[in-house]
């Protein structure tokens, strides 16, 4: 059974019992905030750091870039303070629950409380409030927080190590997953981009007939045809969420194509009990929804990669012939003259519809095939490279959540 007055795991050395202690005992002094009178120009002309609740991020206690400066006499002239390097900012206000550590100098608004002069170690301090406001707000989820006085976080009860090389230990450690986890999130971020760039630049633009980057040994130009020349085209059949059952014969619903799929779709995690007339996947179909938000969210299109997954209503379905590759195809309608053409073509005001009938008056431009699959594989490396990113970035959170269960009481 876990002591409930030490942790469930600890570094190695150290077995002496954590003492409760109130917030306000982890600091000297406090500081709230205010904001200068905007109309003001000279009180934000100057080079202090002035926070707001949007310049914190969630779930993430470091790295803050204000976006805005205040100077000595926006200070003198309101109830912003100058609060001191090393310091935890915590919103009290709206946006409760984040907070983050400041290396610098800063001034805040009026949804602040800051922490200043730490009696205990920044960094554990840092961490150990943050699982305590999530725990919190994760308890009370559903329930609208619209603030939190400065008197309540001062009395909150909390766990903390006697020891201040163990609270540097368990600070340092966290701080280092954090750096890792930013890490990797700026890899996967590169990778998204690099991969945008490249969509956008290997079809021809509206108007052009090859592209601007293309695979060496390919210099031919590209051919232009209407999309009825090239694809049958039919409709799904209607399913609602309703139909949904926990076991059954998969299903693409359109609207997991805003939310859920990639451009290839090979897991389909919903399932429902199989009507008559049913339309049934033969694998290769190109989706497009026929009903949307917007013009620029219609404009997308996925590929059905594998037979037997029922295809619902509300998807347009296109099935290519012979000379286009399925998955060419999906990436043209996405980013390439197709989307902006769909776009145009998208009717409607608080929900917009996409027709077969104005699919099939799109033109795709188009390689031979043996071109068309180079592109593909390069697209699919690129993405399945971004699939494994994504996949250690969540493992790394996910370690994270784990080790703030386990190492804080």
């Amino acid at each position: 059974m876990k002591n409930k007055h030490t942790p469930e795991i600890r570094f190695a050395g150290f077995t002496d019992a954590w003492e409760q202690r109130e917030v306000s005992t982890f600091s000297g002094e406090t500081y709230g905030g205010g904001t200068p009178q905007t109309s003001n120009e000279a009180y934000w002309e100057g080079e202090i750091p002035w926070i707001q609740s949007s310049d914190l991020k969630e779930h993430k206690v470091f790295g803050v870039e204000p976006n805005k400066g205040v100077s000595q006499l926006g200070l003198k002239n309101s109830a912003t303070k100058l609060v001191p390097a090393n310091s935890i900012a915590i919103i009290t206000r709206v946006g409760v629950g984040k907070l983050a550590f400041m290396p610098f100098e800063y001034a805040t608004s009026q949804d602040f409380l800051s922490l200043s002069k730490l009696k205990v170690d920044g960094w554990f301090a840092t961490y150990s409030l943050y699982k305590k406001l999530q725990s919190e707000s994760h308890a009370v989820q559903g329930t609208s927080i619209k603030g939190i006085t400065k008197d309540e976080l001062l009395k909150k009860s909390m766990m903390v190590p006697i020891s201040n090389i163990e609270q540097s230990k368990i600070g340092a450690f966290f701080k280092s997953l954090d750096n890792l986890i930013t890490l990797h999130q700026r890899e996967l971020t590169t990778l998204k981009q690099t991969k945008q760039g490249f969509l956008q630049k290997m079809f021809p633009r509206e108007g052009e007939t090859v592209p601007e980057v293309r695979f060496p040994g390919f210099t031919d130009a590209w051919e232009q045809r209407e999309l009825g020349e090239l694809a049958n085209f039919t409709k799904g059949v209607g399913y609602t969420k309703s139909d949904l059952r926990e076991t059954g014969s998969p299903i693409i619903l359109y609207g997991r194509l805003y939310t859920d799929y990639k451009t290839l779709i090979e897991d389909v995690n919903t399932f429902v009990d199989m009507k008559e007339n049913s339309v049934i996947s033969l694998g290769g179909e190109v989706i497009v929804p026929s009903s949307g938000e917007s013009a620029e969210d219609i404009a997308r299109a996925s590929v059905v990669g594998k037979p037997g997954i029922i295809l619902g209503g509300d998807l347009n379905i296109i099935k290519p012939i012979g000379q286009i590759d399925p998955v060419f195809l999906a990436l043209a309608i996405s980013n390439g003259a197709p989307n902006k053409d769909m776009e145009k073509r998208a009717q409607g005001k608080s929900v917009v519809h996409l027709h077969n009938s104005d699919i099939k008056k799109i033109n795709l431009v188009f390689p031979q095939v043996k071109e068309q699959r180079i592109i593909v594989n390069f697209y699919l490396q690129l993405d399945h490279l971004i699939t494994l990113h994504q996949r250690e970035l969540d493992a790394l959170k996910e370690t994270k959540r784990a080790f703030l269960q386990k190492m804080f009481v």
